[in-house]
């Protein structure tokens, strides 16, 4: 581990948890254990420390990854929740006005450890889900692929340290909606197969892909 480009966030929201089961979000991408998270911009701290870390992996890359130069413009991973989506131009999720806002991955031969707030392992992953609040170790490093260059974000453990409001929302099912009784409606399924309904439509935040 390199200390000048490890941070351990302060408390922060945690969207699209990906973290007991690689995910990709469109068929053909590597699969990987993944969170976007939302510091608060009340958070001053945990900025700091992740500008400088963002930094200190600049300092990496034009040692390591970048043949002794750093780029004009180098790509980062953290972006402005109050700002627009760098993938489409489009504004980011209400959750995520006022905070900043990136996403840190994990390749499936390093699944991170979760945990609760004593520390102990979360062995119901129904505890961790989208819009949960937690803290997120993270390390930020340099990349030069495909002729592209900036700074990448790892994903090491992750602390659960209270619920929140979940983001993907949930859709009442046909017996609440229409007061049907339980009977009823298990009955009805017998009458014709129900169509797939996607689990989730919202947007990521970052590359604006549906999910």
């Amino acid at each position: 581990m390199n200390d000048l480009t490890n941070v351990t966030t302060g408390e922060v929201r945690l969207s699209y948890a990906h973290l007991f089961k690689p995910y990709a979000a469109m068929v053909g991408q590597e699969e990987k254990y993944s969170v976007t998270v939302l510091v608060p911009k009340t958070d001053v701290d945990t900025m700091n420390r992740i500008n400088a870390a963002i930094e200190a992996a600049k300092q990496r890359g034009i040692s390591e990854k970048w043949n002794g130069q750093c780029p004009p413009i180098v790509p980062t991973p953290v972006h402005d929740g109050d700002g627009v989506r760098p993938s489409d131009g489009m504004e980011f999720g209400a959750e995520c006005k006022g905070h900043w806002v990136f996403t840190a991955s994990a390749r499936v031969d390093y699944p991170p450890e979760v945990v609760d707030s004593q520390g102990n392992p979360i062995i119901n992953q129904s505890e961790v889900y989208s819009g949960v609040y937690g803290r997120v170790n993270v390390n930020f490093f340099p990349y030069s692929f495909g002729g592209k260059k900036g700074i990448g974000c790892g994903l090491g453990p992750v602390m659960k340290t209270r619920d929140g409001e979940a983001l993907s929302g949930s859709s009442p099912t046909a017996a609440q909606a229409f007061g049907f009784t339980q009977q009823q409606t298990v009955f009805n399924a017998y009458q014709a197969s129900p169509a797939p309904v996607p689990t989730e439509t919202r947007r990521h935040p970052v590359t604006g892909a549906l999910m």
